[in-house]
């Protein structure tokens, strides 16, 4: 989730030795500019990658966020009104308490979830960066005007909708937190976040660093589970719901939304397709599906691609590429930098994803690297798949159809560029695409033939802030990481003022 500049500037901030972080110390709910104990109680968090408790975490129920909607609902009465500079500034300020502390909240987050310290702490770059993104959009929300004659005046503003709720996914912990909430309250409005049950720790950690910086209530943290989602969606202050999640779960919050018309945006799930043709360069294609899949991160990403369909021509080939460079991902500890995998979120998702892999040795597809847990003994508790490719997967295969969010790569062979672009397209989801050519035409030809919202040619993974991120079909509603995203914060007022009565 990060371009190569920011890549490059975490290069200096990698961690030297394998270290528990300090946890933080609150564990409540944080609105209205406190700390409150969970009326709904608590549960535990642990680190999926040794199985180990990592202490209580507060599970809000309805009535805790009625509690935190109303301190929000107070704020926003003061807040809609503070120029979009100094909210900017305001969000600057948590910018750079996040760089001061980048190590810090990228080793709990490794700890939490599982993700390796090498990778997390790009995370926490890529979270200031967007932060900082959007407090520079702030004063770009702006109106127009018609040109009516001498005698009437009419312009339309943009103001802030109010009260958001954003529920964000496990994979990206502090990452999602920061850049979700920014864009919301750059467009004047208060937000409650919720962070992923399985790992909330970095969010209580940031509330700790931050706290004061924001006047009460415009930022607010509400953990816990699918009582705390369903009252957040369904409250009748809350006129937006958004999503990083699964489609199921964008399903579930789109019906609890209809009833009172609520806006959702959803970043959803994926079963991306990287179409390599008979020209492409192939290392750099072999590299680029290595990439694509996320392995780091043990495959759990949304725009990860999981579909490699390979020319029949160079098919061999850059299999036995990909084969050795996937080879280099080795399950690890995350705190140790030497990692370069780490573990899935838990027992449940790694029992998912074990699941696929017999389903498609039962269709028939051909293992070839991989396909269980990692045989080290310091890894026996933890939640890990070792990296893993079939081969002669077909399209219609259910490993080739649904969404694993795990390392499992699906290779499958093509001739023909219609049937191609058909198999491509088969699947429900939209979100991401790569294409690998070394001939313009045929790049742009595909792009527009793939039936997803961000595609990259020669390339894979990268995203850029400022460049709008979101899918087709299943994979979601809306764009983010840019402009669209902020203006999804605001709605349109018109404004008539008649100089002359006529």
């Amino acid at each position: 989730m990060t371009d190569p500049a920011l890549a490059r500037a975490a290069e200096p901030m990698v961690v030297t030795k394998p270290v528990l972080p300090p946890l933080p110390h609150n564990r409540k709910l944080y609105y209205g500019g406190a700390w409150h104990d969970p009326i709904g109680g608590y549960g535990e968090t642990i680190c999926p990658a040794t199985g180990e408790s990592l202490g209580p975490v507060a599970e809000a129920d309805a009535r805790d966020v009625d509690a935190a909607v109303a301190s929000a609902k107070a704020a926003f009465a003061e807040w809609r009104h503070v120029p979009p500079l100094e909210r900017g500034a305001l969000l600057r300020r948590i910018a750079t308490v996040v760089r001061d502390h980048a190590e810090e909240l990228a080793l709990i987050d490794a700890v939490n979830c599982g993700n390796p310290i090498s990778e997390a702490i790009k995370d926490s770059w890529a979270s200031a960066t967007f932060i900082d993104l959007f407090a520079g959009l702030a004063p770009e929300i702006k109106g127009s005007s018609m040109p009516l004659g001498r005698d009437w005046i009419n312009v339309s503003h943009r103001e802030p909708v109010g009260v958001c709720a954003r529920i964000v996914a496990y994979n990206h912990p502090l990452l999602f937190l920061c850049g979700k909430m920014a864009p919301a309250i750059a467009a004047g409005n208060c937000v409650i976040m919720k962070p992923p049950v399985q790992a909330p720790l970095s969010a209580y950690r940031l509330m700790e660093l931050i706290d004061g910086i924001l006047p009460p209530g415009v930022l607010n943290v509400l953990t816990g589970g699918v009582a705390c989602g369903e009252a957040l969606t369904g409250h009748p202050d809350i006129p937006i719901v958004t999503l990083v999640g699964s489609a199921a779960t964008g399903r579930a919050i789109m019906r609890g939304a209809a009833d009172r018309l609520k806006r959702v945006m959803f970043e959803l799930g994926g079963k991306n397709a990287m179409v390599v043709y008979p020209d492409a360069d192939i290392d750099r294609a072999a590299a680029g599906a290595v990439k694509g899949m996320n392995f780091g991160w043990a495959g759990q990403s949304c725009g990860s691609t999981s579909r490699l369909f390979l020319h029949d021509s160079i098919h061999d080939e850059v299999l036995e590429k990909v084969v050795a460079g996937a080879r280099a991902f080795r399950p690890g500890l995350p705190t140790d930098p030497a990692t370069t995998m780490g573990s899935l979120i838990s027992r449940a998702q790694r029992d998912k994803v074990l699941h696929y892999i017999e389903l498609a040795k039962a269709e028939g597809a051909r293992l070839v690297l991989g396909g269980g847990a990692p045989a080290a003994p310091e890894l026996a508790d933890g939640f890990f798949v070792e990296p893993t490719i079939f081969a002669d997967v077909t399209a219609d295969m259910r490993v080739a159809q649904e969404e694993i969010f795990g390392p499992v790569l699906s290779v499958i062979r093509w001739r023909n560029e219609t049937e191609l672009m058909r198999q491509v397209n088969s699947v429900e989801y939209g979100l991401t695409a790569a294409i690998f050519t070394r001939d313009l035409t045929t790049a742009h030809r595909a792009a527009a033939s793939i039936e997803a919202g961000y595609i990259w040619i020669n390339n894979t993974s990268l995203h850029f802030p400022g460049a709008p991120f979101g899918g087709f079909k299943q994979s979601g509603i809306g764009r983010e990481e840019s402009i669209d995203e902020l203006l999804e914060f605001t709605q349109i007022k018109h404004v008539h003022t008649a100089l002359q009565w006529k």
